[in-house]
């Protein structure tokens, strides 16, 4: 009978080892989540600004060109008319087919 008692008493022990382990584990799982979690964040953070300065780049080069084609059409208005008719007379043939 007083080895049935240490056999339970051990394995009592053996069960509180593992329920602690089980915990350190469970929370060395969530911190590692939280890491991950904190550099996903920063990597969205980090592509959200690099497309808002593309973004920003492309309505720039937007806006001066349609300025210049302003300019260019201010500048030359009867050439200007001759290419859109020329462009209009393409894309009706082109449509066309």
């Amino acid at each position: 009978m007083g080895q049935a008692r240490n056999v339970g008493s051990n394995l009592a022990e053996v069960g509180e080892q593992l329920k602690g382990q089980a915990a350190g584990a469970g929370q060395h799982l969530r911190d590692v989540a939280n890491q991950a979690r904190d550099v996903a964040y920063d990597k969205y953070g980090q592509l959200r600004d690099t497309a808002s300065n593309y973004y920003e780049q492309g309505r720039d080069q937007a806006s001066a060109f349609e300025q210049s084609m302003e300019d260019y059409v201010r500048e030359r208005p009867v050439k200007s008319i001759l290419i859109a008719a020329g462009v209009g007379v393409l894309l009706g043939v082109f449509l066309r087919r």
